[in-house]
């Protein structure tokens, strides 16, 4: 019997590319919905997936794709999540990742789709009070980022009760690396993100990486966070799918490793993975910035018996090195 249909809006950007490359290894047919704000086309090419350029916040589009495709489930990648850029364009962030969920949700209900894995963020927590984050820790978002996050994990308990549409909320940690085959990997504009930064600088592309605080209480004084491989996270949204397919109750789930690396550790593993001089200066802290982020990701391997299998820092940054010297060659 053949695999049902899944809509995967953000499809063409990082995590949801490496998500829709797992969906199709184990046989489900894929429509990716992106606007390409941030999303690449070349990369849908690449997977030969059908992408319909559109956004969420388009309710006729929609409701024309649901009309168009039997669809099953929707996987939600279609957010903005710059941190800084929400703090200074708020109205930009809720648009999208609530009103267009929102609309997206709304959808659904009338095409009468029940089931949804949306892709929520370990911003939701906010300043952890203990480390590693669980699941129960209180969520006291710190920027708007993480808070439209929240509010959409809010709009999904209500839309539970209300319509009986089921969902799986996944709340990333520090997503990192490429697909070991190097077909899709990571390329953000701008880029924010420590490890692709760093190799940039590996690459010669940036002068060098500034490391933001080393007057932090861990080892070495710098940050610690908690990467996460992306073909990790994306074999957890194909378990979760599969989850919600057979029947079971909407449910959150942590998705990181468990360890976290200082940002120092990450700079000094990717010298030894590139073998090349990365320049690096030393700034202030940046404000909001916790010293240490790491998740728990035990109820996710023993509900869904999710186990990470690029755990290793040096392996996620050889991955990542891979795709970035065919990236940016």
């Amino acid at each position: 019997m053949p695999k049902p249909t899944i809509l995967v809006t953000g499809g063409a950007g990082y995590i949801g590319s490496h998500t829709v490359k797992a969906l199709q290894q184990v046989g489900y047919k894929i429509v990716i919905l992106d606007n390409l704000v941030y999303g690449h086309r070349d990369i849908a090419e690449i997977l030969g997936v059908e992408l319909i350029i559109g956004d969420t916040n388009d309710r006729a589009l929609l409701d024309q794709l649901f009309s168009d495709h039997q669809i099953t489930a929707v996987m939600h990648f279609a957010a903005y999540a710059y941190v800084g850029e929400s703090v200074t364009q708020p109205d930009k962030y809720y648009r999208n990742n609530v009103v267009g969920t929102l609309s997206l949700l709304e959808a659904m209900v009338a095409a009468n789709i029940k089931n949804f894995v949306f892709s929520s963020t370990c911003a939701t927590y906010g300043v952890p009070q203990q480390i590693p984050i669980t699941e129960d820790h209180p969520q006291a978002p710190i920027n708007p980022y993480g808070a439209t996050k929240l509010m959409v994990e809010r709009i999904l308990q209500d839309f539970d009760v209300a319509y009986g549409l089921k969902s799986v909320i996944f709340r990333y940690f520090n997503a990192a690396g490429a697909d070991p085959e190097g077909a899709i990997g990571e390329d953000h504009q701008p880029e924010t993100h420590l490890i692709p930064l760093v190799l940039q600088t590996a690459l010669g592309k940036r002068e060098a990486i500034t490391v933001y605080g080393t007057d932090y209480p861990t080892a070495d004084g710098t940050c610690i966070r908690d990467y996460i491989h992306v073909n990790d996270l994306a074999d957890a949204h194909v378990l979760g799918l599969q989850y919600l397919l057979e029947g079971n109750q909407s449910e959150i789930f942590n998705l990181g490793n468990g360890n976290g690396f200082s940002v120092k550790e990450v700079i000094d593993a990717a010298k030894r993975i590139t073998g090349k001089p990365i320049n690096v200066i030393f700034g202030d802290r940046r404000a909001g910035d916790p010293p240490a982020l790491v998740g728990s990701a035990a109820k996710a391997q023993s509900i869904l018996d999710w186990q990470p299998k690029y755990a290793d820092i040096n392996l996620i940054l050889q991955h990542a090195w891979q795709w970035h010297q065919k990236r940016h060659a």
